[in-house]
């Protein structure tokens, strides 16, 4: 194309003004905002101006011939989609079909009803934060779900924080700075989003000591390290990582023995954190909370979104004079949970102390919910979408299938489910993903054996509809 066609058509381009002033512009405003949307427009006619500057000769073949209302109309066209794009990336409901119940990218355990109903009625304006109605003083940030934590455990006293690494950076920097804390080698675990036990270990202020070896540590390993500069012997429950075959690790209660015969204290890293005993729902080996503090663990912490089920949170439960070092230590202030994390600890909570937490905890009622009645589910399901879409379109059958826990815990362990795979007459699998992802109503699935699959065990019943209509919308 000669220079001065080339010429002519970056001239034609239509100014930011120009593509602002259009109505299509003009009705994104109020979704995007005049600054923002100006800087996407502006990013726009430059994206335009690079690409004909790159090949102004197949543009123009591709435009016929390129004019000011042609460029515009181009213009409008990427402007729509930037702001399509810029939406996408906010924080948004999805539907979670792929069976992983605590999934870490899509926001670990979903809230409660009550929990939600908490955040949003109580906590989200004005609320008794840190304020005592009763005597009209200050009052103590948390103390409720603290109180709850205390009494559900048997723990002496609680403190929570914004999450379990958090958690776990306190309690080393209160308890064992500038001393030394005892660990073994097989607890050494990198638990997800690099968090790396020696990493959080070293940011504390204490030095970690190496005892035992990855698949074997015995008591006198411990014992062989203890000296007047050891602090703690922390406890790391591996969450993801399982070593098995020869293998051998002493029980909580012998170090426990030998933590307070040495003038130690004993500290467990508990991971996820059960509540109660979750081996009759097929998840066993995770640490119950009460059994650790009875077996001596002077020190606890788990997290608060994983199997409890409630909001991110690192929760801290034992001893109350040591809780009450670490409450008065200068870093609680900057890792200590906000008030929308706190409301909605203390409405899970309060369905445990209730002895309603399998009906009412959605991750829990997920765990516990029995693969028949997830195949009837299913079965219901898929009469309803059969009635209604082309068979000659999507192609479906149920199929046999596994779930996952999810969120770091329970690597070994796979609910058994009844999955639906689908098939698209015109669409691949990863393109199949693509339109349910990418639906009014974002589905997030995964792919098996060239196959879409959908598990019920993570879509709550109410979002059986919104599903069967991004199925439904399918091209």
């Amino acid at each position: 194309m000669p220079d001065q066609e080339s010429s002519q058509i970056l001239r034609a381009l239509p100014s930011v003004d120009a593509l602002l002033r259009t109505p299509e512009a003009q009705a994104l405003r109020e979704q995007t905002g005049a600054p923002r949307l100006t800087a996407l427009a502006r990013a726009v006619t430059e994206e335009l101006r690079a690409a004909l500057q790159a090949q102004p000769g197949q543009a123009a073949r591709a435009n016929g011939d390129v004019t000011r209302a042609s460029l515009l109309a181009e213009a409008v066209k990427r402007l729509a989609h930037s702001v399509e794009q810029d939406s996408s990336k906010n924080l948004r409901r999805v539907i979670n079909a792929t069976g992983v119940i605590l999934h870490t990218n899509l926001g670990r355990a979903p809230l409660s009803q009550a929990a939600r109903l908490a955040v949003s009625r109580e906590a989200a304006s004005y609320c008794t934060l840190e304020y005592d109605i009763e005597t009209g003083a200050r009052g103590r940030r948390g103390a409720h779900a603290e109180d709850l934590l205390a009494e559900l455990t048997g723990a002496e006293s609680a403190l929570v924080v914004n999450n379990c690494a958090a958690a776990a950076l306190l309690t080393l920097s209160a308890l064992a700075r500038d001393g030394e804390t005892l660990v073994s080698r097989g607890e050494l675990v990198e638990i997800g989003g690099d968090f790396r036990v020696p990493d959080v270990m070293a940011q504390s202020g204490t030095r970690m000591v190496e005892v035992g070896t990855t698949n074997r540590t015995k008591l006198s390993d411990y014992a062989r390290f203890v000296n007047e500069a050891t602090r703690l012997i922390m406890r790391v429950h591996p969450s993801n990582y399982r070593i098995v075959g020869f293998t051998s690790a002493p029980a909580l209660a012998e170090l426990a023995g030998l933590a307070h015969d040495s003038g130690l204290l004993l500290y467990e890293d508990a991971g996820s954190g059960a509540l109660f005993d979750l081996a009759p729902y097929g998840l066993s080996g995770e640490p119950v909370i009460r059994d650790s503090i009875a077996g001596g663990a002077d020190i606890v912490t788990f997290s608060g979104d994983k199997l409890l089920g409630g909001a991110q949170a690192g929760l801290v439960v034992g001893r109350r004079e040591l809780v009450e070092r670490l409450r008065k230590s200068p870093l609680y202030r900057a890792l200590r949970a906000d008030k929308l994390a706190l409301a909605a600890l203390e409405a899970t909570l309060e369905a445990y102390r209730r002895n309603a937490h399998l009906s009412e905890v959605p991750a829990l009622r997920m765990l516990a919910q029995a693969s028949e009645e997830l195949e009837k589910r299913l079965r219901a399901f898929t009469r309803r979408l059969r009635s209604r879409v082309k068979s000659d379109v999507l192609v479906f059958e149920s199929v046999a299938g596994e779930s996952a826990i999810g969120g770091g815990s329970a690597p070994t362990t796979h609910p058994r489910t009844t999955l639906l795979a689908l098939k698209h007459r015109t669409l691949s699998a990863a393109a199949l993903e693509e339109a349910l992802r990418r639906a009014p109503m974002p589905v997030i699935a995964r792919i098996l054996d060239d196959r879409v699959v959908l598990d019920l065990r993570t879509v709550a019943a109410e979002e059986e509809s919104e599903l069967l209509d991004a199925l439904l919308s399918l091209p």
